[in-house]
């Protein structure tokens, strides 16, 4: 078992104007010169006459300009803001409706997307047995049907159909967490694309619900007690009416939930309203006694806490004091607690230590040469998760840290999974890579052996695309790895539409893992590339630590620079070379944009945090100055000012066509964002490539969306930069 930390993201404010939405129209259509394509003609976004006064260490005050402050507002109350997404919104779908072969990528995406996928299994321990919790999706369904099946060889059934609950496909099922003996389901819900959660109880043999009803949850955990009776979980204060997707989430809450009661009569477990900044997740331990606690003010480090549930009155017992390292919870034997941490050890390592002298670390397994990304306490085991050069690695020790055996993996991919009881040596995991989709593993920790337990059927053939990896240059002597894949019969010939995704922040790693939508790209004959870049953590602490705070701007250096590498490999050239990002990622490509505009044909920056000197007023976001630093300190404030997309636009004429995605109830990184970006981006002089924004209705950052809208947006994405850079596609 171990411990949840969460990467937060970002939400704009909720800022009243009072000026009405000019109501004009638009003029008429240009033709573009050669290819028939109508050039787009924006809608007019108006100004209005906001400026903020900053700190600065370099020049003192600095008054800066946000003309489009309007655009924060919550399009759900806001008139001016749900005209001028309508008015986009028919921008973009006029343009993206001429581009050739957008309907042929939508149908053939379908078929590549249908095919059987399995969540990784969970189970519990009956009185007849163990019982397999998991997910099913038949292949197109907009939401995956949870089931439960009694032994391995038993009969599945579906448990919980999430496809019933909304028309549209976007209210999602969030977690399900099984009670201790498998009779009981906790299960939470997320609507339209929201962080906050509902959470709701059934009966696991009848279906039956059994009344339980909790709202305001957002980034927790959700953990049995051991006898069954409830569970912990943590909550925020119910929002003010209006302000539920808009205002700082303050004051989270550990809360135990007995089963039958109201949630007015959950019991507070851990808060301190004195810090109301300060967030307070709880765990339960393996064998049931112990709370884990863990707190928190941002995105990297936090404390530690262990409770004594069968002490009466016992105070909880501080193992990993402040925020200045990140520790989570692997397991325990009786009173010897195993825990994955970074302090004293950038990569990370597994260390023992007693309730009785909390003071006192012991290495299990000591730090190694790559970063330990996760580990689990199975079957009197413990499984070690390490990175080697971004690709997966996986090792078994005892206890006692003495070496077992690695992990047999197929290749160069991703593993994930490794969970499951102390008590069995049983454990699923699933494998995948760039040209491979999810199959699922049932492992036995004791001998070894390891055994396909799911695989899919595909409508394509693996061995028809090619990974490999590479390493290039970048600031200050940094060698940056990034996997490169495509079909088989693509060689480099210096003009092929290439397409590179990255990410650089909060310590997350983009792996080589299966995406059918990459998948789809390689087959229409485009290369897709991943850049490990720094900020991520595929080097442990200190890659991230490159790459944030006053460093960030070796993030976008080695962005651009993985572009000039597939260049001098003679993948690419400037006029066939798009990049994409999401989140931080969707910054990354704003950022780049900006400072590299000649050096990309097309840019899709998805849902990101554009506005660097706001992103802390709102909701999550104050979480993000762990990575960004904050831009009311003077000396952040001219880094942040610097690189802020919003803020940088660069008047060249020459700019990347820009398909910016968002959606309109996002409440991590806010829309509002992507919405100022885009007013600023069509009113600059950034020459004929356009500039347009997909706005996806009901959904959210990007987890729960459904099937269909998935589709959807990939085929108009992939349509825009197969035009954009020379990929020709059969209609």
């Amino acid at each position: 078992m171990r411990t949840a930390l969460f990467a937060f993201a970002s939400v704009l404010a909720l800022t009243a104007c009072s000026q009405p939405a000019a109501e004009t129209e638009a003029p008429a259509e240009t033709q573009a010169a050669a290819s028939g394509i109508l050039a787009p003609t924006y809608p007019e976004s108006r100004t209005v006459d906001q400026v903020d006064v900053y700190a600065s260490a370099a020049e003192g005050e600095v008054a800066v300009s946000d003309p489009y402050r309007w655009l924060e507002q919550d399009v759900r109350v806001s008139e001016d803001v749900a005209n001028w997404v309508e008015a986009q919104t028919e921008t973009t779908t006029a343009y993206l409706d001429q581009l050739p072969g957008r309907e042929r990528i939508a149908e053939r995406l379908a078929e590549l997307w249908n095919y059987e996928r399995y969540g990784l299994p969970t189970s519990r321990e009956t009185t007849d047995g163990l019982r397999y919790f998991f997910s099913r999706n038949d292949g197109l369904q907009d939401q995956s049907v949870f089931m439960v099946q009694d032994g391995l060889n038993g009969e599945a059934r579906a448990l919980i159909d999430p496809n019933d609950w909304a028309a549209d496909g976007t209210t999602a099922l969030a977690g399900t967490v099984p009670s201790p003996d498998g009779a009981t389901l906790a299960y939470l819900i997320a609507d339209g694309g929201s962080d906050w959660r509902s959470i709701r109880v059934m009966d696991v043999e009848t279906g039956e619900q059994l009344g339980d009803e909790i709202e305001w949850v957002k980034f927790s955990p959700l953990s049995w007690a051991k006898d069954g009776s409830g569970f912990y979980y943590s909550r925020y204060p119910a929002p003010e009416e209006g302000e539920a997707f808009t205002a700082l989430n303050l004051n989270q809450a550990i809360y135990f939930h007995e089963l039958g009661t109201d949630q007015i009569e959950d019991v507070q477990i851990m808060a301190d309203p004195d810090a109301p900044d300060v967030g307070w997740r709880g765990s339960v331990s393996d064998d049931g006694r112990y709370l884990v606690i863990t707190s928190s003010t941002g995105t990297d480090g936090n404390g530690v806490h262990i409770l004594d549930l069968e002490a009466e009155g016992a105070a909880p017992v501080e193992i990993f004091e402040g925020f200045g390292n990140n520790h989570s919870y692997v397991g325990n034997q009786d009173e010897t607690f195993f825990f994955q941490t970074d302090l004293g050890a950038p990569n990370g390592r597994i260390v023992s230590v007693s309730l009785s002298d909390p003071a006192v670390l012991s290495d299990v397994v000591a730090e190694g040469d790559g970063p330990i990304t996760g580990a689990d306490h199975v079957g009197g085991h413990l499984i070690v998760e390490t990175m080697r050069d971004v690709a997966s690695a996986v090792s078994v020790y005892t206890p006692d840290g003495d070496f077992v055996r690695e992990v047999e993996l197929p290749g160069l991919g991703v593993a994930s999974g490794f969970g499951g009881s102390p008590e069995r040596s049983e454990t699923f995991y699933a494998y995948e890579s760039l040209n491979q989709p999810a199959a699922l593993y049932r492992y036995d920790v004791e001998t070894g052996e390891s055994e396909v337990f799911r695989a899919p059927d595909l409508t394509f053939n693996p061995d028809d695309y090619v990974v490999s990896q590479t390493f290039y240059d970048s600031t200050g002597g940094a060698q940056i790895p990034m996997f490169v894949a495509h079909h088989r019969d693509v060689d480099p010939n210096g003009v092929r539409p290439t397409l590179i995704y990255g990410y650089g922040g909060f310590a997350i790693t983009r792996r080589p893992d299966f995406d059918v939508r990459r998948l789809q790209w390689m087959e229409m004959g485009g290369v897709y590339a991943i850049a490990n870049l720094r900020g991520g953590s595929a080097y442990g602490r200190d890659w991230h630590d490159a790459g944030r705070l006053a460093n960030k701007q070796n993030v976008f250096d080695d962005f651009i620079n993985a572009g000039h590498a597939l260049i001098d490999m003679g993948w690419t050239s400037p006029d066939h070379l798009a990049i994409h990002g999401r989140s931080n990622g969707g910054l990354l490509v704003g950022a780049v944009a900006n400072q590299a505009p000649d050096l990309f044909a097309a840019a899709l920056p998805a849902v990101g945090v554009m506005d660097m000197l706001r992103f802390n007023q709102f909701t999550a976001g104050r979480f993000w100055v762990d990575d960004y630093g904050s831009p009311q300190d003077p000396e952040m404030f001219d880094v942040l000012y610097g690189y802020s997309p919003y803020h940088n636009i660069p008047q060249t004429g020459e700019y990347p066509a820009t398909l910016i995605t968002t959606a309109d109830t996002d409440d991590r990184v806010v829309p509002g964002h992507s919405f100022k970006y885009a007013a600023a981006l069509q009113a600059a002089q950034t020459g004929d490539a356009p500039t347009l924004i997909r706005i996806e209705t009901r959904a959210g950052h990007g987890a729960g969306t459904p099937v269909s809208k998935l589709i959807e947006e990939a085929a108009d994405r992939w349509a825009f930069i197969a035009y954009h850079t020379g990929l020709e596609i059969e209609d």
